[in-house]
């Protein structure tokens, strides 16, 4: 373990993506899955301005920009199968898919949701058969629907209607999905009403599919899977709390809490430099550890060790970003780490790289109105919730 958090702490700066000429915030980042162990080729953001855009993996040099105008993208994600393919959900009703390959900016594949769906959530299952996306809630009802995806790297095909939904289960905004990472079944859904639920969707209706409800009291803001065979789940909530449950407690004696910590910002000392919010977080399956990261509004990076005593600050990553960083996607393939923030900045952080331009690039907090649907941080300075 304190290999990999001298690892996390020699990251530097290899390289920035140049900026683009109309800058929007940088919400949302993946890299392609490797292709028969080549090294991933690109990098897709979703962007405040309604787009994704796609980088080269190496050099962040951008290839095109995809816009799904008047619908919102939310979130992407790239096929596991298939390096090229990438996803997002949009505010229309529709998960639309794009090849990277292709000159066009068409989608290849559009998911069609029901009529009053609006989609802020989405994830694609580990073997790319099952597409689930979340909806926010309209009139009292909040979806969880999901859709064959099976035929996606032939890219061929009218809009794909819904296997079906599940409805239950949620009342309130469905903010995250997340399928489990080697279980294709298994899919794990946060939302502002609190609850992060584990589904086991090959069972035949949604109450038997429910495996377990674990409640954070909070909304929620981010979800994942850790641990050993990813049996446990951990959320982070919108007003910077942290919950960690071993789900393979569910049926025993034993509580499934491993850690709940009702606001981090309190829970981490930092020497000079205040944790104002979380991001995410990432397990590291050759240490077995989860780390989270969250930030400052000046743009440093901290990363943060998780055991079931407590929270440990592991380092920072300073002079990258000059504003908050919204998105981070750790690559275990070579340990490296993309972030993207409000200052519209793509980096990629290496073990022990050296920054070619040494100029540091001028703060770029961007004006501009950014959808509801971005989660405003609270401020360091403004009081804290005790």
């Amino acid at each position: 373990v304190e290999k990999i958090e001298e690892q996390l702490a020699s990251l530097r700066i290899a390289k920035r993506s140049t900026l683009s000429e109309k800058p929007a915030y940088l919400l949302d980042i993946d890299v392609s899955k490797p292709a028969q162990s080549e090294s991933s080729r690109f990098v897709a953001v979703s962007c405040s301005n309604k787009s994704i855009r796609v980088y080269n993996r190496e050099t962040l040099n951008f290839l095109r920009e995809y816009s799904s105008h008047p619908g919102i993208l939310n979130g992407v994600r790239f096929a596991h199968t298939c390096d090229s393919i990438v996803f997002s959900a949009c505010s229309d009703g529709t998960v639309k898919c794009w090849d990277v390959r292709l000159a066009t900016e068409k989608a290849v594949q559009i998911f069609r949701g029901y009529p009053s769906n609006v989609f802020i959530s989405f994830d694609i299952n580990c073997n790319d058969l099952i597409l689930c996306a979340g909806t926010e809630e309209v009139e009292k009802d909040t979806f969880l629907v999901f859709w064959d995806a099976r035929g996606i790297t032939d890219c061929a095909g009218a809009a794909k209607e819904p296997l079906g939904v599940y409805s239950e289960s949620h009342n309130d905004d469905i903010t995250k999905i997340c399928f489990h990472p080697i279980e294709p079944n298994l899919v794990l859904s946060g939302s502002t009403d609190g609850l992060v639920n584990v589904f086991d969707i090959n069972k035949d209706n949604e109450e038997d599919a429910l495996v377990s409800t674990c409640n954070s009291d909070s909304s929620v803001s981010f979800i994942g899977w850790s641990g050993k065979d990813y049996k446990q789940v951990y959320c982070m909530t919108h007003d910077e709390g942290f919950c960690w449950w071993d789900i393979a407690q569910v049926d025993t004696e034993e509580p499934i809490t491993l850690l709940h910590v009702l606001d981090v910002r309190d829970a981490v000392c930092t020497e000079n430099d205040s944790l104002c919010y979380l991001v995410g977080g990432l397990y590291h399956e050759k240490a077995d550890k989860l780390f989270l990261i969250g930030g400052t509004s000046t743009g440093n990076i901290h990363l943060v060790g998780c055991s079931t005593d407590g929270l440990s600050l592991v380092g920072a990553l300073c002079g990258g970003h000059s504003a908050t960083v919204r998105s981070f996607c750790w690559d275990l393939t070579d340990e490296s780490l993309l972030t993207g923030g409000e200052d519209a900045q793509l980096l990629l952080w290496k073990p022990g790289a050296v920054e070619r331009s040494l100029t540091k690039k001028a703060s770029l907090k961007i004006a501009s109105s950014v959808q509801k649907r971005v989660r405003v941080h609270n401020s360091c300075l403004k009081s804290r919730k005790k």
